[in-house]
């Protein structure tokens, strides 16, 4: 009779089976997304945290990786819809539920680079599908700065202040650092999901690693091999503050709907007038301290159309003067037209000559874009003792195509006079900077 004995090892008992090994990995993700919304809230706009930015999408892109199509791609939608929302709370110009219409629609380009990396990175395999993701963000992210909103939301702005990492902006523009932490996320998964252990996620690993140490390494050369070296000249930036008589919202409303009285034009002209000798004032202050070039924040000088040569002569007579150069940011008042504001900058030269008028290329969409005549998007130059002088206004400067030609111009000094409501200061300023 033959006997037959059976060996047990008790550690292939413990082993979990393929759908226990799935369960586990579903219920941990719900961890990792947890994990991601927290550094969501960090990653972007209002308060962030740089370090935030690189790690979120670390654990958002494990969760969508690891569960099931039909269940990860809406909560990450709905989770980066919100992190969106609480980063830049204040921030979106848009009333009432136009605002939520805005949200649902902006969700979309924030999940496309997941939903791209979920249905194409399982395909390949090794370095080409760690790419799938950072190209996906930083293809999404450059045509989005085509759009009305330029490069908003571009999670490249977190690392403001990291002077030798965004010396990379001057080859790659903004997409490049949006590249390097998509990468970076991406390869973070490629070790967890290989292991250490893994041989190819290893160099896979040292690669970006490498890149990302590079570019450091290259821009902090940069900075400290080449430093400005240019002489420095005194600017003086101007805002606008509260003056009596102050404009009520209701002759505000009938002058830019056409139908302001007598009496509201009055208001408004004596209310402009007000405006108007307050910053020509303080402006003539600067230059008597040594300022050598002047300028006013956006729109900040109110002139109804039919006063505007007479109050640029008046800045042209203190450029003059003080032989400096002045920017006057008008905001012109067109009666019976529509669009009905000018939104300007005259810039008067020390000979008392009107270099240029440029007109804001980019309305911010909404209200303001409604009111205001739109530029031509033409920037314009000026040699000066201080180098090349260009001008934007406000939401110009953050689309990159229309920048690209004081490049080309070769700029040296810019002026952005700007008029940023408090829910956006110092976000806007550091995107600009």
């Amino acid at each position: 009779m033959q006997t037959s004995v059976d060996y047990e090892n008790p550690q292939l008992q413990e082993l979990p089976g393929k759908a226990d090994r799935a369960a586990l990995s579903g219920s941990r993700s719900w961890l990792w997304l947890g994990t991601a919304a927290a550094l969501l809230l960090f990653s972007n706009g209002a308060n962030t945290v740089p370090l935030a930015a690189w790690l979120a999408p670390v654990f958002m892109l494990r969760f969508v990786r690891w569960q099931i199509l039909k269940v990860g791609l809406p909560v990450a939608y709905l989770l980066l819809v919100a992190g969106f929302t609480f980063q830049f709370r204040g921030m979106v110009p848009i009333p009432g539920v136009a605002y939520y219409i805005f949200l649902v629609v902006w969700g979309i380009p924030l999940v496309l680079p997941y939903i791209i990396d979920r249905l194409l990175s399982h395909r390949l395999s090794g370095l080409p599908a760690s790419l799938v993701f950072p190209t996906a963000w930083a293809a999404t992210e450059y045509v989005l700065s085509r759009g009305p909103y330029g490069t908003w939301g571009s999670v490249a702005y977190s690392q403001y202040g990291n002077l030798a990492l965004l010396q990379i902006l001057s080859v790659s523009g903004l997409w490049g650092i949006t590249f390097l932490i998509g990468w970076f996320a991406a390869v973070c998964n490629w070790l967890w999901e290989e292991g250490l252990d893994s041989e190819r996620a290893r160099g896979g690993a040292w690669l970006c690693a490498g890149a990302i140490a590079s570019v450091m390494l290259l821009g902090g050369a940069r900075m400290a091999l080449f430093p400005p070296s240019s002489q420095t000249v005194r600017v003086a930036s101007i805002s606008k503050r509260k003056i009596e008589p102050e404009l009520s919202d209701a002759v505000s409303e009938r002058l830019f709907e056409g139908q302001a009285t007598s009496d509201d034009m009055a208001a408004i002209q004596l209310w402009a007038t007000a405006m108007d000798n307050d910053l020509l004032s303080r402006a003539e202050r600067e230059m008597q301290a040594g300022a050598k070039i002047v300028f006013w924040g956006e729109a900040n000088a109110p002139v109804l159309k039919e006063d505007e040569t007479a109050f640029v002569a008046r800045g042209a007579g203190m450029a003059t003067k003080y032989h400096v150069y002045f920017g006057m940011s008008l905001g012109v008042l067109n009666r019976g037209r529509a669009p009905s504001l000018e939104n300007k900058l005259v810039l008067i030269q020390p000979n008392g000559q009107v270099a240029w008028e440029y007109n804001k290329a980019r309305p911010v969409p909404g209200p303001e874009a409604a009111l205001q005549v739109r530029g031509d998007g033409k920037l314009r130059a000026l040699d000066t003792p201080y180098g090349q002088v260009s001008s934007i206004i406000c939401f110009d400067g953050d689309f990159p195509q229309l920048l690209a030609q004081a490049g080309a111009l070769r700029t040296d000094v810019m002026l952005d006079p700007s008029n940023d409501w408090r829910a956006i200061d110092p976000w806007h300023t550091q995107m600009a900077s």
